[in-house]
């Protein structure tokens, strides 16, 4: 493979801890690149000669470059829309998360051709803006051999494919949410197991209790997946408090959150992964990312997109919210929605652009990272390197 040498960057975003710089910023940088991973990174006049004539050299004029963003929570893999839901929140009515099974509905009529179609065009979103590592959810089936198809179309664009049969009590259980709950930690996760590496659970009024939630997720690490939790989304509750007990990898949405729940994440490990872009569409109260960080907790930004309360695969946006709306600075955010994402992902190789790292990496057109924040919106990706190639 032809070595990479990617030079002349004004700003250089590694995150590479410093003092002071999480972000491990470097003026006037540089990025050594061989057989897909850093080779070497620093300042442009350091750089290794490449007298190599194998040495591909590109000049990025000056222009930010930064690691690819990491989305750690998405929903790709659905059907039908849900678009008359938004209007009718702007409109003033509230978010419920009975509107899940509209798309359960639309999910299960699809053909395989017609979910990959709608997958493969999402994914392709998330390149163009700069997401290079994500994450996909089940959940919008509900039944053994349906849930066992998204995650298996899923693992065909991510090997982050999470089982997430506990979305909420399809319609046909409603009456025996106990029997729903044992297909769940039973049959239907023997058939996901072999497709997924995580399990998650909505642990939120109108879902799943924190009972329920435990039980779920004990179940799936003993089969040998890793817990995450959505919780804290609608209201105060448990999700944080079961996360940490449970050793989960990220707890998200974290949109209602005591000081207890703060404390609890600040002496885990497991990651606050919030998503302002749910906030935007249902008109919740955003997190406060900034009592999060002051208390020492890791925090990611995600999508979450899905067709209901987030339907955005920017993570662009979700830095421009972050700063706007959640007390971030623009260095923190940046750093949530590439280092932060690969900590909820317990990823060491992906987020920064240390040596060893793989080559993911986004050429901004734009002098600074700050200007993902300041011009919110407009489609500065200039290009997009996933592990040392350059997509098209």
């Amino acid at each position: 493979m032809t070595d990479l040498l990617i030079t002349n960057v004004g700003e250089l975003t590694t995150n590479v801890d410093v003092p002071g710089d999480p972000c491990g910023t470097i003026t006037d940088g540089a990025l050594l690149i061989r057989d897909g991973r850093v080779a070497w990174v620093g300042r442009a006049d350091d750089a290794p000669g490449v007298e190599d004539a194998a040495t591909e050299v590109v000049d990025a004029g000056g222009r930010a470059a930064l690691p690819g963003f990491v989305d750690s929570h998405t929903h790709l893999v659905f059907g039908g829309d849900r678009a008359d839901e938004f209007e009718a929140r702007m409109a003033g009515v509230p978010y419920a998360a009975g509107g899940i099974r509209r798309t359960v509905a639309a999910t299960r009529a699809a053909s395989d051709q017609e979910l990959r179609a709608r997958l493969t065009g999402l994914v392709a979103e998330l390149h163009a803006q700069g997401t290079t590592t994500f994450e996909v959810k089940t959940g919008y089936d509900l039944t053994v051999d349906g849930e066992a198809r998204l995650a298996r179309l899923a693992a065909e664009v991510t090997p982050e494919v999470t089982f997430l049969g506990a979305h909420v009590v399809p319609a046909e259980f409603e009456d025996d949410r106990d029997a729903y709950v044992d297909l769940v930690v039973g049959p239907m996760l023997d058939a996901v197991r072999p497709h997924a590496r995580w399990i998650d659970a909505f642990c939120e009024t109108g879902a799943f209790t924190p009972a329920e939630t435990a039980r779920i997720l004990r179940a799936g690490t003993s089969a040998g997946l890793t817990p995450r939790v959505h919780g804290n989304q609608l209201g105060p509750g448990e999700g944080v408090r079961l996360a940490v007990e449970l050793g989960a990898a990220s707890v998200d949405h974290c949109t209602y959150l005591s000081a207890d729940d703060i404390a609890a994440l600040a002496d885990s490990d497991t990651v606050a992964t919030l998503l302002p872009g749910v906030e935007f569409s249902t008109r919740h109260p955003y997190p406060d990312a900034r009592r999060l960080i002051d208390a020492g907790v890791t925090v990611a930004l995600a999508s979450d997109c899905n067709p209901g309360t987030s339907f955005t695969s920017s993570m662009p946006l979700m830095i421009a919210l972050a700063v706007r709306e959640m007390g971030m600075t623009v260095a923190e955010a940046v750093w949530a929605a590439t280092a932060g994402g690969a900590r909820a992902l317990r990823r060491t190789d992906v987020g920064h652009l240390g040596v060893g790292a793989r080559a993911d990496a986004l050429i901004l057109n734009a002098p600074t990272r700050t200007h993902l924040a300041y011009r919110p919106g407009v489609p500065l990706v200039h290009e997009v390197y996933r592990g040392g190639v350059r997509q098209s």
